[in-house]
């Protein structure tokens, strides 16, 4: 089962937010071409690298740390490029608590020149390389799905 449900502009499905906004942080990380994802615990989908800000961290810092929390990669922040924010206002996640949270996302891009060795973090069932043809394939869930879209696949 399901820990989080997300909803992106469903203003006819989406709970009304029961939190404030929350400030988060993903990294499109690719490589050769390639999408770095993570299987996701909490919804068995696949999404981006990252997670939510801390309330003493700007959004460059959360990504470094989940970088690290995530991969057990130090990846030094200069070699992160801000690349948007996403913060229309639908972009929602519901959770198993009760919980509803309004999420607004920096995003930021990091290459890598080659595949390093990463290791999986219990948020995580599996980390992997996909190319965009994979990528058109797969579940992800709404909130990271027009980022990758805009930002990897360029539409």
């Amino acid at each position: 089962m399901s820990i989080v449900t997300f909803y992106n502009c469903d203003p006819k499905d989406a709970p009304k937010t029961t939190m404030p906004a929350h400030l988060g942080a993903n990294a499109v990380i690719t490589c050769k071409g390639k999408l770095l994802l993570e299987r996701r615990r909490d919804s068995d989908t696949w999404g981006l690298v990252g997670g939510g800000c801390k309330k003493t961290e700007t959004g460059l810092q959360a990504i470094v740390r989940e970088t690290y929390e995530e991969l057990g990669l130090r990846i030094p922040k200069e070699r992160f490029q801000k690349l948007a924010v996403y913060d229309n206002p639908g972009r929602i996640a519901a959770f198993r608590d009760g919980s509803i949270w309004r999420m607004v996302i920096v995003v930021y891009a990091l290459e890598l020149e080659e595949e390093p060795e990463m290791r999986i973090s219990a948020e995580s069932r599996e980390l992997r390389f996909f190319t965009k043809e994979e990528v058109t394939a797969l579940e992800i869930p709404v909130t990271h799905r027009d980022i990758v879209e805009e930002q990897f696949l360029g539409r």
